[in-house]
């Protein structure tokens, strides 16, 4: 078998595993660009305070590289980096990452079959198939407040944490309160002076039965792997129910409401301040978040919740909608990532010169979230709605990476191969009906594309289901050419 030129983009999960699955399946000219300087991906770059995984660690984990030694059930950052660190070690991968290569773009050329892939004043990369790994909550986002650049003292987002910035006994402004805030506030509540958390909208908290593991746990996962799978299958099993909760009519999603709510009367003993801290969305329609030091943290004499908007930064604060100012010493943004921007600021040109941003003018879409009609030898990890509201992620990666690992296969002694349109449409037209009648089709949320409004995060299934439609590459649906560019499927 040919091995062709494989390039991945990104050096987190989605690349990583990626690479090691063409590389146990024998393709062995795979180079990975990584614009930063270590492997890691979103757990390189989150940093914060508490930082921490809310998926249990024994399922956010590859199938093929059992842990363990995790640290707790619920990993931290720096103990899901050394395991990515150590897996990649493992299977030589370092010797293929080009670090500091920051792919700024990629274009196809019909007369060669192959990509070229354009860095950031570096070289230019030739492929035969090209991968995109860069995942959905890479790229940071702050809001364009007027009077931003006026702040006096220092203010960051919560994926670019400032370690050099001692928070104790400042007045720290907090913007948002999605997954990284409820993890980092609690963290800087016990030293700051006070904070001031701006709050848009409430999100639903339930507990996160979390627990360090001991050295009895270690010893029987080292021993007995067959006891961390039982556990790992038990928590897909759990997880998958959530997913249908929030797909279908699954009781569990009551549950977690009861548990929400049960947990917010406990923890928040002041009417008011409860009051301030319901969402006004069904549960699951934005991201469900886990958390037991959440609502205790904001329940503390320096720290307040602030619901007006803020519109205004000022030299030594924040203003909100009503006119008050709250003076603040630093500003820390937990706004989120740009996800339904998927790929860029990468410009990707397919077929005929089409470039990819205007494919997705009204939202990005692909065939089973891989493919793109125009677009032949590429595959993409993490792409249009193959995010989950509930479960891991990396199952999802997994099933991504054995599929293009089948792409490959196919065009491995040259030629392409590209996933015909009226196929990728009829995909989307049931993605987007199932996700119509889910619970994300009921409120706004980072799940949706800004400008078109359509669901194009999420998948509107099971991982089960997706692992299934994932498992066989259909050549029905697709149109492989040989050398000769002649069809022969």
């Amino acid at each position: 078998m040919t091995s062709p030129r494989i390039v991945i983009v990104g050096a987190g999960f989605g690349g990583l595993g990626t690479a090691i699955e063409l590389l146990r399946h024998g393709f062995d000219d795979v180079t990975i660009l990584e614009r930063s300087e270590e492997i890691g991906g979103v757990w390189r770059d989150n940093t914060y305070p508490g930082a921490a995984c809310d998926v249990p660690s024994s399922l956010y984990s590859w199938s093929f590289a059992p842990n363990p030694a995790w640290e707790r059930r619920y990993s931290g950052q720096a103990d899901i980096l050394r395991y990515i660190d150590r897996v990649a070690g493992e299977f030589g991968l370092r010797e293929r990452v080009r670090f500091g290569v920051e792919a700024t773009g990629a274009s196809y050329d019909e007369e060669s079959a192959t990509w070229s892939v354009t860095t950031a004043g570096g070289p230019t990369y030739e492929a035969d198939f090209l991968v995109t790994a860069v995942g959905q909550l890479s790229n940071p986002v702050i809001p364009d407040l007027p009077g931003a650049a006026s702040f006096e003292g220092p203010a960051f987002h919560s994926a670019q944490w400032r370690h050099d910035v001692d928070l104790r006994g400042k007045r720290v402004a907090v913007l948002g309160t999605g997954a990284s805030a409820i993890q980092f506030v609690p963290g800087i509540q016990p030293v700051a002076e006070k904070v001031i958390v701006f709050q848009r909208s409430a999100p639903y908290v339930v507990p996160k039965p979390d627990r360090a593991y001991t050295r009895a746990h270690h010893r029987a996962y080292g021993r007995f792997p067959r006891t961390q799978a039982f556990g790992r299958n038990l928590t897909w099993v759990m997880s998958e129910q959530l997913n249908r909760s929030l797909t279908g009519t699954n009781p569990m999603k009551k549950v977690l409401e009861l548990a929400w709510h049960a947990m917010l009367r406990a923890q928040v003993r002041d009417p008011a301040l409860r009051a301030k801290l319901k969402p006004d969305y069904p549960i699951g329609c934005k991201r469900l978040l886990f958390s037991n030091d959440w609502y205790p943290a904001l329940t503390q004499p320096n720290v307040e919740v602030v619901t007006e908007k803020v519109v205004e930064v000022l030299p030594h604060g924040v203003r909100t909608a009503g006119g008050t100012v709250h003076e603040a010493d630093a500003i820390v943004y937990g706004t989120g990532f740009a996800a339904t921007e998927f790929l860029a600021p990468m410009r990707i040109t397919g077929a005929g010169g089409v470039a990819l941003e205007d494919v997705w003018n009204g939202g990005a879409r692909a065939y089973l979230g891989i493919c793109v009609p125009g677009f032949p030898n590429l595959g993409i990890v993490y792409g249009p709605n193959t995010n989950l509201g509930g479960s891991s992620i990396i199952n999802m990666m997994e099933s991504q990476s054995g599929f293009i690992r089948q792409l490959v296969e196919k065009v491995a002694g040259g030629g392409t191969i590209a996933v015909r349109a009226e196929a990728e449409q009829r995909f989307d037209d049931e993605v987007q009906r199932r996700l119509g009648a889910s619970v994300w089709g009921g409120c706004a949320s980072w799940y949706r594309d800004a400008g078109s409004g359509r669901v194009t995060t999420n998948w509107p299934g099971t991982v089960a289901e997706y692992k299934r439609r994932t498992a066989r590459v259909d050549p029905a649906d697709f149109e492989v050419r040989s050398r000769s560019l002649e069809s022969t499927a």
